[in-house]
């Protein structure tokens, strides 16, 4: 064998050792910081009951994150007022309702923005921009959607509660004893933003 083949023999081997030697790259942290531009923007006053029921500023909606890049999606947990960057997506909820359990057909819905930080063209810097600003609705997803070709938002819950609720539940939970009595009617609320008012909203 040639002193050439084996000098080439010995180098890719070498090239080898360093490739399995070598270690992973670190995972690139996940970017979290909102802009101060963003940041400071009002979100817009969506008019919602808050006489009945747990008050606005206490009630957690939760919403579904989806990047198509990566199939990756994620639970997102907010309160009203509240913003959320995850790399280059931001979003913000402006408000969170639902029917009362009396109520039919139940409606859970948020309303919220997305921002993404895209090019306009190959030659453009990225910058940030708003892709949707309105009501989400989980029993009605088609009514509103966000049209991105990288990230989805939908909306999975809003925790509230209502008067009567929660004695309502454990009156229905099965017993060794009696049937419990039925609950007393509540009054009757003001209704819940319908899909059709949504763009109204927006």
């Amino acid at each position: 064998m040639s002193t050439l083949r084996l000098a080439l023999m010995a180098g890719a081997g070498l090239l080898g050792l360093a490739a399995c030697s070598s270690e992973a790259p670190a995972p690139v942290a996940e970017q979290t910081e909102i802009p101060d531009e963003i940041a400071a923007a009002p979100l817009p006053q969506v008019e919602v009951e808050d006489s009945l029921g747990t008050p606005l500023a206490e009630r957690v909606a939760t919403l579904g994150l989806l990047n198509k890049r990566n199939n990756i999606s994620r639970d997102i947990e907010m309160k009203p007022g509240e913003a959320r960057r995850i790399d280059d997506v931001i979003v913000r909820l402006s408000s969170c309702e639902r029917t009362p359990p009396w109520e039919n057909p139940p409606l859970t819905g948020a309303f919220v923005q997305v921002i993404v930080l895209d090019r306009l063209d190959a030659q453009s810097d990225p910058e940030w921009r708003r892709v949707f600003s309105g009501w989400l609705y989980k029993e009605a997803p088609g009514v509103n959607v966000v049209e991105h070709p990288v990230y989805d938002v939908w909306v999975k819950d809003c925790a509230m509660t209502f008067p009567g609720e929660e004695e309502a539940v454990e009156r229905s939970a099965p017993s060794s004893g009696a049937p419990a009595a039925a609950p007393a009617a509540p009054a009757t609320p003001a209704a819940t933003p319908t899909p059709e008012a949504a763009a109204a909203d927006t």
